[in-house]
């Protein structure tokens, strides 16, 4: 059998940086038992009591999405396709943020209602609320398991816990699921204490963690491969142009057009995501106002158009340093059993003529299976990269002891943020719109106080079992836009016409999300991208009509393909229903409801004003990395 080992070997966690994770795990669990005390009633649970001041919130909305998607997808997706995946950010989140901030907000406080799915509920009918319900539901159980694949993934890669179970003479391949029990026990002892408040402040704990972090891994591996100079001379062009390239697929590494990128990520999945997905507006809903609710957002793009510099550029620094050997990056050998005998004395630095082999691209090894230790392969037979690691592996090749574990700590904290953000959602959504609304709608407030903590352990154990579905993939962004493309890019449409068209009938909304989202099957079944091992997750189980470039360009039309029979559906049906009286749609529908004020307010202190500085940064962002 072939299995990966460890990375830079020479590489060993010291007393300071035990430390420093220990002492992150003590305050986070800490902070959920302190606030226990404070979580008297459901309110308390699933919405923070509507008491927490917007700066706190605004950090909480962005490191809520800076789960492992965030930190591991994104610099996957730097080395991966460039520095076009920064329009992820620029393009794929700030307007979409500007949006919500500005248009949305004072319908989602404003209506009162504790859920996305409640809302609906309230603008539509009972069985749109149940069909968003139950997608919104699973789709955070996949979330979550992302990040506690992740999370394991690179418990395992470092062999953090090597030495214990070589000790207790367990196999290796357990630490892979060890990890994802241990992560789920943490994500659990501070959610079903302290609830969403719990999970507030410690997102905010993570996001200064996450930068400090990260801005020293940047500066270093900048510093270290010459500047941005370096990785222009290093890298073809179509990696370092954000647009360039753009006219035709095969002339960039995305593999889509310019029309595709904007359409399917500028606007279905962006808009999608930041304005429908419970999971960020849950924070905005915690402010302490319906002002403070507005410039939640606005808050948090500020910091989110800089995220691009901390976790994509590491990405591109990882494919542009010099190809490392398997002795400096990995070592490979052969064992009857995968972490037994032989692997003992690799870790006691045994070598052969192999080791000195190139592997891989930059810090970039080739992706190898857990389970069985061989190297995976695409169609044509050519290993594929595990882009994942192109983070770990930056920490490990530049970060010394004290700031490795800084380092490390702040990765876990990513992975932590992103669990967290997705359970709390699905504890809210599960008690508020499935179990209240359809299993025991009489209960007392402590009733569903229970259900909520319930709810939180039973939405960690079906995250474990998703942790294990998204194995086959070399970059777990891939894997979430394409659960996003499912479930957010149908959504959006029946968002859009509900909020600005009055006209909209529950009839027309439910049979366009149901229709919306089987065009999404549909089009995955039929097609393949051109770098999938085979048919099966990655799609193609129908027949393959069409391949393309790459799986990222797959999920752009996937969600744009969802996002366009969705709106045609529930605008056709929604001529032939008959739409709810207009006085029922008062603070539900743009035009029904009166508009907000802002003239007691200075002209700085305005949402809009805010709103304008913020794309007005964007784009100069974007003319000069065009």
């Amino acid at each position: 059998m072939i299995f990966l080992l460890a990375v830079r070997l020479t590489t060993t966690l010291t007393p300071i940086d035990w430390s420093i994770m220990l002492v992150y795990f003590a305050f986070v669990l800490g902070i959920g038992f302190v606030l226990k005390r404070y979580v008297r009633t459901s309110n308390d649970f699933f919405l923070a009591g509507r008491s927490i001041p917007a700066w706190v919130c605004g950090l909480a909305f962005i490191s809520a999405n800076l789960g492992a998607q965030e930190v591991i997808g994104m610099g996957a997706s730097g080395a991966k396709y460039g520095i076009v995946t920064s329009q992820f950010y620029w393009i794929g989140a700030i307007p979409a943020m500007v949006f919500v901030g500005l248009f949305m907000m004072p319908f989602y406080y404003g209506s009162k209602a504790r859920s996305v799915p409640e809302y609906l509920k309230l603008r539509y009918d009972e069985k749109t609320r149940a069909w968003n319900a139950c997608s919104f539901a699973i789709m955070t159980v996949f979330s979550s398991g992302i990040s506690m694949y992740a999370m394991a993934r690179l418990i395992q890669i470092l062999h953090i816990f090597d030495g214990v179970f070589l000790r207790l003479g367990l196999p290796l391949d357990w630490i892979f699921h060890f990890s994802i029990v241990l992560s789920a026990a943490i994500v659990l002892g501070y959610i079903f204490f302290g609830g969403l408040t719990s999970a507030i402040y410690n997102e905010v704990l993570q996001f200064f963690l996450i930068v400090a972090g990260f801005i020293p891994l940047a500066w270093i591996g900048l510093k270290d491969v010459g500047g941005w100079q370096g990785i222009q001379r290093t890298l073809e062009p179509a990696y370092t142009h954000s647009w360039r390239g753009m006219e035709h697929a095969s002339t960039n590494p995305l593999g889509t057009q310019w029309y595709a990128l904007i359409f399917g990520l500028g606007f279905v999945l962006s808009f999608g995501y930041w304005c429908t997905d419970f999971l960020v507006v849950q924070r905005a809903m915690a402010a302490e106002s319906q002002l403070a609710a507005r410039r939640v957002p606005l808050i948090a793009a500020i910091p989110k158009m800089f995220f691009p510099f901390l976790v994509i550029l590491p990405g591109l620094i990882a494919i542009a340093l010099p190809t490392m050997t398997q002795r400096t990056l990995a070592q490979v050998q052969t064992a009857p059993v995968p972490g037994q005998a032989r692997r003992a004395d690799v870790l006691r630095g045994a070598t052969s003529d192999a080791a000195l082999t190139p592997m891989g691209k930059g810090l970039i090894p080739p992706k190898v299976d857990p389970v069985t230790g061989s190297v995976l392969t695409d169609s044509k037979g050519k290993p594929l990269l595990d882009y994942d690691l192109a983070i770990p592996n930056m920490l490990l090749h530049f970060f010394p002891a004290g700031m490795l574990g800084l380092g490390l700590t702040a990765l876990l904290a990513s992975f932590m943020s992103g669990m967290a953000g997705n359970v709390t959602a699905f504890n809210s959504v599960w008690t508020y719109d499935i179990y209240q609304s359809y299993i025991h709608r009489n209960g007392t407030d402590q009733h569903y106080l229970w259900m909520g903590r319930m709810a939180t352990i039973g939405g960690i154990l079906l995250s474990v079992g998703a942790a294990y579905l998204v194995t086959s993939f070399n970059n777990i962004l891939d894997a979430l836009q394409l659960v996003f493309s499912f479930v957010n890019a149908p959504l959006l449409a029946t968002f859009l016409l509900g909020m600005f068209w009055k006209r909209t009938t529950g009839h027309g909304a439910f049979w366009g999300l149901l229709s919306g989202t089987c065009a999404a099957v549909l089009h995955i079944g039929l097609t393949l991208p051109a770098d999938a091992a085979g048919v099966g997750i990655h799609g193609g189980w129908i027949t393959v009509l069409h391949r393309y470039p790459s799986t990222m360009a797959q999920n752009f039309w996937t969600s744009g393909c969802a996002f366009t029979v969705c709106l045609a559906v529930t605008a056709g049906l929604s001529l032939m229903t008959e739409p709810r009286k207009e006085e029922e749609l008062v603070g539900l529908v743009y035009s029904l409801t009166p508009k907000l004020s802002d003239s007691d307010l200075a002209w700085y202190q305005r949402p809009a004003t805010l709103g304008i500085a913020v794309l007005v940064v964007l784009v100069l962002l974007n003319l000069v990395f065009a």
